[in-house]
């Protein structure tokens, strides 16, 4: 299963068609190794993930993953690098999480990295 990824497709002012207003909103799908983290195959996604963000090192929907396959792993500092470079990456666009709801992919990298320190809190308070 790839991620659905929403691109915003913007009209230019300067090339009117017959019906005004916007585009509508494009629809992309990228594999960013969603069934093999849900797999519990946390090392192929990162290979897979790693190959892909060779040539788009800011895409956030692959750092996200990266740090989710990171997360099952049990590696909190990387998973925390990766949903940071997510945070911070020059491209935005909304995603589709697992559960079907779109959300903007900074919102979606906060989500994850909060998730992530919490439970690495409760962690701390179960030794």
């Amino acid at each position: 299963m790839s991620a659905t990824l929403a691109l915003a497709a913007l009209a230019a002012a300067a090339q009117l068609t017959s019906t005004p207003g916007a585009e509508p909103p494009t629809y992309e799908q990228r594999e960013v190794a969603y069934e093999q983290i849900a797999a519990g195959h946390a090392d192929e996604a990162i290979r897979a993930i790693e190959a892909s963000l060779a040539s788009d090192p800011d895409d956030p929907a692959l750092l996200i993953n990266l740090g989710a396959a990171y997360a099952r792993k049990g590696d909190a500092a990387r998973a925390e690098k990766a949903f940071e470079a997510a945070i911070n990456s020059g491209t935005r666009y909304e995603l589709e999480l697992a559960d079907g709801t779109w959300v903007d992919s900074r919102r979606a990298a906060r989500r994850a990295l909060d998730t992530l320190r919490h439970s690495s809190q409760l962690a701390a308070l179960e030794d």
